[in-house]
């Protein structure tokens, strides 16, 4: 294990050094980041999965560094031109950018007009300017003239371009120039000639410029998105007078006629290889800003989705709605298998209001239905006025699913999969109700950018955006944990030590040994070694086990400890777990061992006392105002209730019952200053908002929380 890299780690995130290493070595065994948090408490000083993960990336940047730093010393040493100062230079070099800094004197370039000027012999003349002590360069100049060099200008031009090459590639220069762009850099936007009407959507960018290092990740995305679709131009930097102030100091040191062609190069430098390198330094930073700011929204909103309160097992009748196709009918077991799949058309042009109802309440009635799920989608707000109004014989919930992402999913390989003989329509309906009954369960199996939530999430970086979604579905999975014997393989998929063979080889097994009976159980599915099983187990729960231990997240490295705690105040562990007066018997510093410490010894008495409590709570219903269908309903100065649909840097959308979300800008959240919206919404949160502007035209909603 590199110490270099350690001490950078432990400085860097200001952790103890001996819990990095911990963490470092579990990785290296193969841990993931749930496991070592929830399991390695002990090792790790109780480290959150955040600093877990932070770790993990910064040691892979560090990797990536070493790597770099490699190949570029062998580059250099090939060339025969590696000092042992420049050694030490690179060696010690602690970015990416230190290091190409270093190496581009030496990198093999095309022919730049340096490179040409120097094959015609001008290299001592641009020494010679350089020094700066003299006049009458041209006399100087005509000693340099030969077949490939015509005239005094020639050699003049030629030098100077030599010149240009050395202040570009100076790696002070470079440094200080990178600060002036830091510091004062402009994004500059404007409208590409002709395309006022095809790019009316960028109208705010039409003419725009602000500093970068205030430009919002937001607006970043959207300057790009215009520039890549041909409507704008855009350009960062600083004044450009600011910049050759400070190459001028550093290069044009006398009053002299040599000196005053340094001047001239210094300044051909920066306009043409310097700014321009920097400028596509600094948009790359800038975009990697704005990328990991709109991954960090849309991250933050996926875990509050997949989080958010399920039903429960319960019987759901789910409704697909629409109006002229009809509205596709399902109806759910407990489990959220299909019982029952058929079409009602309430709406126009059918209108068969009546006959919709009664078969509504027929199928309430037959499959003992006790919610019903109605997609938000067109016909929605229709559909749940019909299905509120419905009268039925036993108390039936009513509640309207987001469908981002259904129609993906009924499409899907995993869809065709499960419901080989049924169209798109009835997997749609059945994806919207197990939507209700199990929020995470199900969003697993679609493309978390489909599931509709978070800002520019197709103009982010794709790799890191899939890598950070990822990350968070492993989070949620394994914080609310999984039913062994009801789990999809795409959730198993996400289960700490599984993935998608190991995931599959479950199901299998299920399905031909029939349900897992005990824990240890699963050590006898195929390809599932010691490893996996140390890593999942904790994670996966067996509801009505014989070992009331295994629908608990107690792993099962610490059952021993659990019998003997029960042994010791006189009990069987299941009346442990039934009895407060038990647990509160024992003294958990007796358990304490070299490996199994304090915080172990606290989380399985907290789980002990609520055995695979489901940390999400429960879904509540929620109603939309009477009245309000479409934006013609909605007028400035009402107030109504809402759901919050996506949260992001500048504020939170809210459905009112409309087509259009309204947005709540981050300055109407609250009455205070608000930084994070996170902090005062949350995802699937009912609001009360007051309708500030309608713009019909455009189709937007503004809102406020202030006033309400």
């Amino acid at each position: 294990m590199n110490i270099d890299h350690l001490r950078k780690i432990a400085a860097s995130l200001q952790l103890n050094q001996r819990n990095v290493e911990a963490v470092l070595q579990l990785f290296e065994e193969g841990a993931t980041i749930p496991f070592i948090a929830r399991y390695r408490k002990e090792m790790t000083g109780s480290m959150d999965e955040v600093a877990i993960q932070d770790i993990k990336e910064m040691i892979t940047k560090l990797q990536e560094l070493d790597k770099r730093r490699t190949t570029i010393l062998a580059a250099i040493e090939e060339q025969g031109k590696l000092t042992p100062e420049l050694k030490a230079k690179i060696n010690q070099a602690g970015t990416m950018t230190e290091l190409e800094d270093l190496y581009l004197p030496y990198k093999q370039k095309r022919k730049t007009r340096a490179s040409m000027a120097i094959e015609k012999g001008l290299e001592p003349l641009a020494k010679k300017l350089m020094q700066q002590y003299d006049n009458g360069v041209d006399r100087i100049a005509e000693r340099f003239l030969n077949d490939k060099v015509e005239n005094v200008e020639d050699a003049l031009q030629g030098a100077r371009d030599i010149i240009a090459e050395w202040v570009n590639e100076n790696t002070q220069a470079r440094v200080r120039i990178r600060r002036l762009f830091e510091r004062k850099a402009i994004i500059r936007a404007k409208m590409v000639r002709g395309k006022e009407e095809e790019g009316a959507k960028f109208r705010d960018y039409f003419k725009f410029d602000e500093p970068l290092n205030k430009c919002p990740s937001h607006r970043i995305l959207a300057i790009r998105r215009g520039e890549e679709e041909g409507i704008l131009r855009v350009s960062i930097a600083p004044a450009e007078e600011d910049a050759l102030e400070i190459l001028d100091r550093m290069f044009v040191k006398n009053d002299t006629d040599a000196a005053e062609q340094v001047f001239k190069a210094v300044g051909d430098s920066y306009k043409r290889l310097m700014n321009p390198s920097i400028e596509t330094e600094f948009r790359k930073l800038s975009k990697e800003f704005a990328d990991a700011e709109a991954i960090k929204v849309f991250t933050e909103n996926l875990r509050q989705l997949l989080l958010a309160s399920p039903l429960g097992q319960k019987r759901v009748l789910a409704i697909d709605p629409g109006f002229r196709s009809g509205c596709k009918v399902v109806c759910l077991d407990e489990q959220g298998e299909l019982i029952h799949n058929g079409t009602i058309y309430p709406h126009p042009p059918q209108n068969r209001y009546q006959q919709a109802q009664e078969e509504i309440r027929h199928l309430a009635k037959k499959f003992n239905i006790q919610a019903i799920a109605v997609g938000n989608g067109t016909a929605g707000r229709e559909t749940e006025s019909l299905a509120r109004a419905t009268k039925f014989e036993q108390p039936v919930q009513v509640f309207m699913v987001s469908e981002n992402g259904a129609s993906i999913y009924s499409a899907s390989a995993a869809a065709r999969e499960e419901f080989p003989d049924k169209d798109v329509t009835v997997r749609g309906s059945v994806s919207i109700g197990r939507r209700l009954m199990d929020p995470l369960a199900e969003l697993v199996k679609i493309d978390a950018k489909s599931i509709g939530v978070g800002q520019y999430q197709h103009d982010v970086d794709q790799n890191k955006l899939k890598a950070s979604l990822d990350v968070v579905v492993e989070s949620c999975v394994n914080k609310v944990g999984v039913n062994l014997n009801t789990a999809s393989k795409h959730l198993l998929n996400y289960v700490s030590g599984l993935g998608p063979k190991l995931a599959q080889s479950i199901v299998d097994y299920r399905t031909e040994n029939g349900p897992f009976s005990n824990r240890n159980e699963l050590k006898k599915v195929p390809r599932l070694g010691a490893k996996a099983f140390e890593q999942c187990a904790g994670f996966l729960r067996i509801r009505n086990a014989k070992n009331p231990l295994d629908q608990s997240s107690v792993h099962p490295e610490s059952y021993s400890i659990v019998k003997q705690m029960a042994k010791e105040v006189g009990c069987t562990i299941h009346e442990l777990m039934d009895r407060k007066e038990l647990r509160e018997k024992i003294e958990i510093r007796k358990y304490v061992t070299e490996k199994v410490g304090l915080p172990t010894l606290k989380d399985i008495l907290s789980e002990l006392e609520k055995p695979g409590l489901d940390p999400r709570g429960a879904a509540t219903e929620f109603s939309f105002a009477e009245g309000i269908k479409t934006i013609d309903d909605v007028s400035v100065g009402m107030i109504v209730p809402g759901i919050i649909t996506n949260i992001t840097n500048f504020g939170c959308f809210v459905d009112i019952g409309v087509k259009q979300d309204g947005l709540v800008h981050i300055s109407h959240l609250a009455n205070k200053f608000v930084k994070d919206p996170n902090d005062v919404v949350k995802l699937q949160q009912h609001v009360e908002v007051k309708v500030l502007e309608v713009d019909k035209q455009r189709n937007r909603i503004n809102l406020s929380m202030k006033e309400v």
